[in-house]
């Protein structure tokens, strides 16, 4: 943590996509409540999307690079799935936002993000995050369901609708990928073999244990760590097993933002704070497996992997255009504080037990696929 706060200073200015006036009011804890409305007017749209990601790489003079994975396919209902390129390090990381149609925010911050990268002006912090790392930004996994403002996606055959609704993000397994969508980044995954993986996601309303707080970010790891799965695979990222290094990127990411005054950060949990999640079927969780559907995978290429999860969403009118930059903004620095961690080497000095100091209920066991498992 000792050069990530220059960022802070340098990263706020460079993100310019978010409205000042977003930051002109006292935040409440956790952020304002929305009394059940949401407003629209400051969402990214698919289109927005398009149009920003191409100003982006247009301003960034070619620095960030935008393209669409048309050799992979299309969405269900034929939209382009776009990514952008930004870096030139060794280490290839993944970022992915937006699986869940319902889930916008996180869109608009890997955008700042992009754009912060793109438009570099002599910012040490930001240099030694493209000189270390090169990163595939996924603005908008799921556009069909950013579109119908629904968490899923619905499936079509021959252009006609099935009536079958796929959450994306339990798709990837050995007997699942249904969707087109799942299909299309899962074979751009095993050709770009990253080494290193970012989710973005929003959840529902809670509070940070032991407090009155409205949690604003929670930060979650899909196979959890010491947990039935994570300690025993073999997988590695440099020196630090997979069960180490993503409670230190965790950790690292905490210290960056807990002091912040408007982010009210807890661990990932579920079921009123009493298990963590040990789920195979999740993207990040079948990235740490390394995934071998239909032979597409025979190397058995893996990566650690973690999760950023946002308070609200759209569908069920839990953000209101107020609270939207706060919770903006948490992503965006978050992402920057882990990038900045990774390029820096930095997360790999944290020590892994740090991550017991972000707060959390107490745990009495994992849920998996197959139903609870009880702690110990």
């Amino acid at each position: 943590m000792k050069k990530f706060y220059k960022i802070l200073g340098a990263g706020l200015l460079a993100a310019s996509l978010v409205a000042t006036s977003a930051f002109a009011n006292p935040l409440t804890p956790g952020g304002p409540s929305t009394e059940g409305r949401t407003s629209m007017e400051s969402i990214v749209t698919y289109s927005d999307m398009i149009k920003i990601l191409e100003d982006i790489e247009h301003t960034s003079k070619g620095q960030v690079d935008v393209f669409t994975l048309d050799d992979y396919g299309v969405s269900e209902q034929g939209r382009d799935f776009y990514v952008a390129k930004v870096g030139n390090g060794p280490k290839k990381i993944w970022i992915q936002a937006q699986i869940h149609g319902d889930e916008k925010l996180v869109t608009e911050a890997t955008l700042q993000l992009l754009k912060s990268l793109g438009t570099n002006k002599g910012d040490t912090e930001t240099q030694k995050i493209l000189d270390e790392l090169t990163l595939y930004v996924i603005p908008m996994y799921n556009p069909d369901g950013a579109e119908m403002n629904n968490r899923r996606t619905l499936l079509h055959e021959n252009g006609e609708s099935t009536g079958k609704w796929v959450d994306l993000n339990r798709d990837w397994a050995e007997d699942k990928l249904e969707a087109d969508e799942s299909m299309a980044f899962y074979k751009y995954w095993v050709d770009v073999k990253p080494d290193f993986m970012v989710d973005l996601h929003h959840q529902g309303f809670k509070t940070v244990p032991g407090t009155n707080e409205s949690t604003s970010f929670s930060l979650g790891i899909s196979l959890a760590p010491d947990g039935p799965t994570l300690p025993y695979l073999d997988g590695k990222y440099e020196d630090k097993s997979y069960n180490e290094i993503t409670r230190s990127a965790q950790a690292y990411v905490y210290d960056a933002l807990k002091d912040l005054g408007y982010t009210h950060i807890d661990r990932y949990t579920v079921n009123n704070g009493k298990y963590e999640i040990d789920i195979h079927g999740g993207v990040t969780s079948a990235m740490m497996l390394g995934l071998n559907y239909q032979g597409l995978n025979p190397e058995g290429h893996s990566n650690p992997a973690i999760f950023f999860e946002t308070k609200g969403n759209t569908r069920e009118g839990s953000l209101g255009q107020r609270s939207n930059g706060y919770l903006t903004k948490q992503n965006y620095l978050g992402l920057r504080a882990v990038l900045f961690g990774l390029a820096s080497g930095e997360i790999l000095e944290t020590d892994p037990e740090k991550w017991n100091d972000i707060p959390v209920g107490e745990i009495e066991g994992y849920l998996t696929d197959t139903g609870i498992v009880p702690k110990n």
